[in-house]
């Protein structure tokens, strides 16, 4: 019974994360590039994206449909909860990046239970690493433009009401987890929680097609393991949407820091 269930489930590996070029490609010092499986979820992404806005908004009603309802919805939760919440008025000049932010993440990730795609771009690091330091540089930059080069090194190194004393040990602390690693936290945030999604997801619907191919009384887990598979999939829209807001929330909160005019 045991080797039934192991000859037919075929455990998630991290090879699940390697794809083959589709067509032909290119050799650079070593490393080829072409187009595979993760770029046709980045191409897939963007083509979504820009066809959800610009056929619920090329056209706005007074009375709006669906489709403008929800990304009007959309607009204004990350206008209301995030550029007003975390920034104020002030922040109304950095809503379109923030909003960018939020919704090129959220559809990434929401391709992770989009059926026959089953995958995410940013579970490959690389796509959460880029958007981190994008966010890195923003908000650095506006600190240096409020601040000057050197006056935003002590509003970063020397927060005011730290004893002379623990101030080189407080300077290398702040230096240390705002500048260098911020963008490791938000890189690894968004990148782990896709991966395990993927996981998840992928070891209860291939557990549930196991178990029903058994065709013994193994089923009535395979009952169980199919609606928890469900459930584990609602969760995956809910952390999908989760880490969209989280990301984006964490950069308006670093660059209210940085504008900020004392501690």
């Amino acid at each position: 019974m045991t080797a039934v269930i192991l000859a037919t489930f075929e455990k998630p590996t991290t090879k699940d994360f390697v794809w083959s070029c589709w067509g032909p490609s290119l050799r650079i010092a070593g490393q080829a590039f072409c187009y595979n499986f993760i770029f046709f979820l980045l191409t897939l992404s963007f083509v979504a994206l820009f066809a959800f806005f610009f056929f619920t908004l090329r056209k706005p009603k007074v009375i709006p449909g669906k489709g403008q309802m929800i990304a009007e919805f959309g607009v204004g939760f990350v206008k209301e909860q995030i550029v007003i919440q975390m920034i104020g008025p002030a922040g109304m000049g950095f809503f379109a990046f923030l909003a960018s932010l939020f919704f090129w993440i959220l559809f990434g990730n929401i391709f992770e239970i989009v059926p026959f795609v089953d995958a995410s771009m940013n579970a490959r690091i690389a796509f959460p690493l880029i958007l981190a330091s994008i966010s890195w540089i923003v908000y650095n930059t506006v600190g240096i433009k409020t601040h000057g080069f050197f006056g935003y090194l002590k509003h970063v190194m020397l927060p005011p009401g730290v004893p002379l004393v623990l101030r080189p040990l407080m300077a290398l602390i702040d230096f240390v987890s705002v500048i260098v690693f911020r963008p490791i936290t938000l890189t690894v945030r968004l990148f782990a929680n896709m991966v395990a999604g993927h996981f998840l997801l992928a070891v209860f619907f291939l557990g549930t097609i196991a178990l029903f191919e058994t065709g013994n009384f193994l089923i009535i887990f395979g009952v169980f393991s199919g609606a928890m598979s469900v459930v584990f999939l609602a969760f995956e829209i809910f952390v999908s949407v989760l880490q969209a807001f989280i990301f984006a929330v964490l950069t308006a909160s670093y660059i209210a820091e940085a504008m900020a005019t004392e501690h």
